[in-house]
């Protein structure tokens, strides 16, 4: 019996849009604090405002998107979207003080929630049921490659132009090429069955089942457990690398652990969608767990790479197989909130991570805080058995 196919034009060309918005986001992530400081005399708190405030935005996108996805279908939610993101992206032209860069910036933060929602939502439609956990693990791919690319390029830019705005106008064309390429997408029209219809009928006035995939929020929690852990890595990798004087090899990290996901996601998807989800998280967070404890305690620039490869095969991994069985647990007509709700969750925990432990690194130092997140992941460990786990084996069966 042959497989469904996965990797037709429009899951192409929505996993292309998905990694141009993700690449704009980091290219901007790592130098919209710069400008700030340099064009209008921010200081550093101010500044880490101006890069901050888009997750805002995007929290606040990915909130009311399942909505409007349920509303007027997951095509016109991305287009409405990708024209924000498009018109957002012009206006750094006329960002011309601090409030309105802040301004700009919630509202930028705004457009990419809403798209990167709608586009994670068209792929779960676009994806067969039976390789959902192998197509959803390409598909994230895409991200991961701008994730490395994003800050490279960003920081390359700002050494080869004497001024931010060359960014500004790549990031404006970047957008357009989105909107161009949108035109050519089909999305499957979701079929209704008589109890969907129903409960859309019903979901009128404000409920918070119109905004929130209930039978998504355990593994959601989860993720956002699981993200909270990793936010320091993301957040102080360059204090850290520079205090235990590993700059250099700090510099490869995110490389090094994207290539590792990049490698390792399309076996692992492939092996949830045949053998159950708790076959990969269970490795996963025990390697993720492992590799903190490396990252913790790094002497050496091959203790820290080390550590880089095994928390992108941990926590990389977790990561996409989560978002699969957010989709997988969910009806197909509320497919929009399972993803805004996983990305809601996950995203808290990426954002609210960073500025609850950097009140702790005076107090414990990096290592030490480092080195307590293992204990966070072993729990989510024990979390995931109780809220997800022990019922996999009969998701698979159903």
């Amino acid at each position: 019996m042959s497989k469904e196919k996965l990797w037709t034009k429009d899951f192409i060309i929505v996993s292309l849009i998905n990694f141009l918005i993700t690449l704009i986001f980091f290219m901007l992530m790592v130098t919209i604090a710069s400008f700030a400081k340099s064009e209008f005399n921010a200081s550093t708190s101010m500044a880490g405002l101006v890069s901050s405030i888009f997750i805002i935005g995007t929290l606040m996108g990915r909130l009311v998107t399942g909505r409007i996805i349920g509303d007027v279908g997951s095509k016109k939610t991305l287009l409405i979207g990708l024209i924000a993101f498009s018109a957002t992206t012009a206006l750094y032209f006329g960002a011309f003080n601090l409030p309105l860069l802040l301004a700009n910036r919630f509202l930028h933060g705004l457009s990419v929630g809403i798209a990167s929602t709608a586009t994670g939502t068209i792929i779960a439609q676009l994806i067969p049921p039976t390789r959902r956990g192998e197509g959803i693990g390409y598909y994230s791919m895409s991200a991961i490659m701008a994730t490395a690319i994003g800050p490279f390029v960003g920081i390359l830019l700002t050494q080869i132009f004497p001024d931010f705005y060359m960014i500004f106008l790549i990031n404006l064309g970047l957008s357009f090429i989105c909107l161009a390429t949108f035109l050519l997408v089909k999305v499957p029209q979701q079929v209704a069955t008589k109890s969907s219809q129903t409960e859309i009928a019903s979901n009128s006035g404000f409920k918070l089942s119109n905004f929130i995939e209930t039978k998504a929020v355990p593994i959601s929690f989860v993720a956002l457990i699981i993200g909270f852990s990793y936010s320091g890595v993301m957040s102080f990798l360059s204090f850290y690398s520079e205090s235990i004087n590993l700059v250099t090899a700090g510099s490869y990290f995110f490389l090094i652990y994207a290539i590792v996901i990049l490698l390792s996601r399309p076996f692992t998807g492939r092996l949830m969608d045949t053998k159950g989800a708790n076959i990969i998280v269970y490795p996963s967070l025990i390697i993720f767990a492992i590799g903190m404890t490396l990252f913790s305690q790094a002497s050496s620039g091959i203790i820290l790479l080390l550590a880089a490869a095994l928390i992108g095969l941990g926590y990389g991994n977790f990561n996409s197989i989560a978002q699969a069985l957010a989709i997988k647990v969910t009806p197909n007509h509320r497919l929009g909130l399972a993803t805004s709700t996983y990305f809601i969750f996950y995203d808290f925990g990426l954002g609210v991570g960073p500025y609850l432990l950097g009140f702790l690194v005076p107090v414990f130092g990096y290592r030490h805080l480092f080195l307590s997140m293992v204990i966070v992941i072993l729990i989510s460990i024990v979390l995931y058995y109780f809220l997800h786990g022990r019922k996999d084996k009969a998701l698979l069966q159903a």
